[in-house]
């Protein structure tokens, strides 16, 4: 079976925000689970590269962090959960090792469709529209869909 490449929808709503939008065919449950097992989550996160999960703690005021090793070297990202309301919204901090002291709050939504596919909606914000920006600009949209990509074959694999 071919899967069509989807592409997220990336946005901004106002000066401090991205929102990404995008459909993926499994059930709530199923991407629930993919977002918050360590095992799936170290299989997909890292747009497909090694990614060692060093801590994932998922529960309000739990911590988690990830380190991807990809052919451009080795990257570290984490954050705190601050809200965890399974299976439908996670909302989190998220800082990037090579930029300490700039933090977002990451807002996932997950929304069960008729046909069985979740839309899955995430939002986040910004101390500066600079901040913002300067995310944009790392490329962090063709990174988004290459993990993306790899959820979606993950989720294909788990059905």
């Amino acid at each position: 079976m071919q899967m069509e490449m989807q592409q997220a929808s990336v946005t901004t709503p106002s000066a401090r925000e991205i929102r990404v939008e995008r459909i993926f065919n499994a059930s709530r449950e199923r991407v629930w689970l993919a977002l918050t097992d360590p095992d799936l989550v170290a299989q997909w996160w890292g747009r497909g590269n090694k990614l060692v999960i060093e801590r994932m703690e998922v529960r309000p005021g739990g911590h988690w962090r990830f380190v991807e090793h990809g052919p451009e070297g080795i990257n570290g990202f984490e954050g705190r959960y601050r809200e965890v309301t399974q299976p439908e919204r996670l909302v989190s901090t998220f800082e990037w090792d090579g930029m300490p002291g700039y933090v977002s709050i990451d807002s996932l939504t997950l929304e069960p469709l008729d046909d069985g596919r979740t839309r899955v909606i995430s939002t986040s914000l910004f101390h500066t529209p600079e901040e913002r920006d300067g995310m944009l600009s790392a490329g962090m949209e063709k990174g988004l869909n290459e993990s993306y990509a790899a959820l979606d074959r993950l989720l294909a694999s788990i059905s």
